[in-house]
């Protein structure tokens, strides 16, 4: 089949390379002409682990191309994908729809026979109502269905989410648009990937409420590990004591310093508006979006307690910057907040990532950049592990040590085993085992 995806970015790129090693033929367009150039030039703009050699391999075999023209890909295609971006909306924390709107605009324009128009971009309940009014009011003639099909790839992992998910949600009451999504997914009914097929508003509504629920697991483990801290209690151990039961399972029951990136905070503040207008409040996610954003600065608080009440003048160590590993994603990641709290405090920062050092000096002001974590560490009165990056995971805990001008470690991610630490003779804090 002939697939057009409107959007290069994350959701956009690595949907449209995986379609093309189904063997689909996929043009991905973009307004970004520097994309363009660099995705024509092999340049990936993002890392996601397998990615690159990816799209080499489809480029290579003529089955993925990149372009900003809309026209040719647009009227020869089975299916157009909208994977533009929908950012918090400044002001009333919306999801801002404008680059949907404006994607549904253009494409209606130039498509010519019917074409399944998919929305892949997360959007609030009801935004497929608005893209089809406004495609019917541009072009009464075009023969179309606007179909829902929400995305559910995790940063770092998403090549293996796309080809072996848990679940494809379509929305589409259109028979013929269900044929196109049928066929466009065929490849992956060996895998026995379950292809759920609902209404558009309730296809919409299902993205939200999994960001939504994933997003409560993390912020519930997160008070129990406060709890755990105040009462000698191990939350590691609570989370594998409550995960073991089918019934809650234990994904997402890792206790840190809050939840960022791309999806949750953004889809979680929309959800929660969405409800609000229309009088049905979520109290579950209104609570969880107020504590977490809460919580990345208490973690600022529990370094400042570790370094004995005060940060002032110290030089503080921050391994990991974006808000997960195997990704450069910095969007609202925690780092961002706590090395603010520390700066506020007092504290010099000195900071190393393994991949999202380039984007997180336009985020940070007055931060040095170590090329490694033991440049990064030398001389620091204290050392905070923010992002639990494997090459962080073994490090040499006595070449640590005699780096340290005080043996004082964060580490926010409970990578580390509190009795080998105190053991060493570290100053060792964690989350959740006091």
């Amino acid at each position: 089949m002939r697939v057009t995806m409107i959007g290069s970015g994350y959701v956009g790129l690595v949907s449209g390379a995986c379609f093309a090693d189904f063997g689909h033929v996929v043009t991905c367009v973009d307004t970004d002409a520097a994309k363009i150039d660099a995705l024509n030039r092999g340049e990936i703009p993002i890392f996601e682990p397998g990615l690159d050699d990816l799209v080499a391999t489809n480029v290579r075999e003529g089955r993925l191309s990149f372009t900003t023209e809309l026209a040719g890909p647009v009227g020869g295609a089975d299916a157009v994908f909208i994977a533009v971006g929908t950012p918090t909306r400044r002001g009333d924390g919306h999801a801002d729809l404008s680059y949907v709107y404006q994607a549904a605009r253009d494409v209606v324009a130039r498509i010519d026979g019917f074409t399944a128009i998919v929305t892949k971009s997360t959007v609030p309940v009801g935004t497929g109502d608005e893209v089809e009014r406004i495609m019917r009011e541009a072009r009464p003639e075009a023969d179309f269905a606007v179909v829902s099909n929400p995305e559910f790839l995790r940063e770092g992992a998403a090549i293996g989410d796309f080809k072996r998910p848990d679940r494809i949600v379509i929305g589409t009451d259109d028979e013929r648009a269900r044929g196109v999504m049928e066929e466009l997914y065929r490849p992956l009914y060996l895998n026995a990937a379950p292809l759920l097929f609902t209404s558009r508003r309730t296809s919409e509504v299902i993205k939200y409420a999994a960001n939504a629920y994933l997003a409560t697991k993390i912020t519930f483990i997160n008070e129990m590990a406060d709890l755990c801290e105040a009462v000698g209690a191990n939350v590691q151990e609570v989370a594998r004591g409550i995960g073991l039961d089918n019934r809650i399972g234990a994904k997402f029951l890792h206790a840190g310093p809050g939840f960022g990136g791309s999806c949750f905070p953004k889809d979680t503040l929309a959800l929660m508006k969405t409800a609000q207008d229309l009088a049905s409040p979520l109290r579950i996610v209104e609570t969880v979006v107020a504590v977490n954003d809460q919580r990345k600065r208490a973690m600022a608080r529990k370094v400042i307690a570790a370094c004995g009440g005060s940060v002032r003048g110290k030089r503080i160590a921050v391994l990991g910057l974006a808000f997960k590993p195997n990704t450069d994603d910095m969007r609202e990641a925690p780092s961002l907040a706590i090395i603010a709290a520390l700066q506020d405090a007092g504290a010099t920062i000195i900071a190393h990532d393994p991949e999202s050092m380039e984007p997180a000096k336009a985020l940070l002001r007055d931060v040095d950049f170590a090329p490694d974590a033991y440049s990064c560490i030398e001389g620091a009165d204290a050392l905070v592990i923010v992002t639990e990056w494997n090459a962080y995971r073994a490090l040499d805990l006595d070449r640590v040590k005699a780096a340290l001008r005080q043996p004082v470690v964060v580490d926010l991610r409970n990578i580390y085993r509190s009795e080998d630490m105190r053991r060493r003779g570290f100053n060792y804090s964690n989350v959740g085992n006091a």
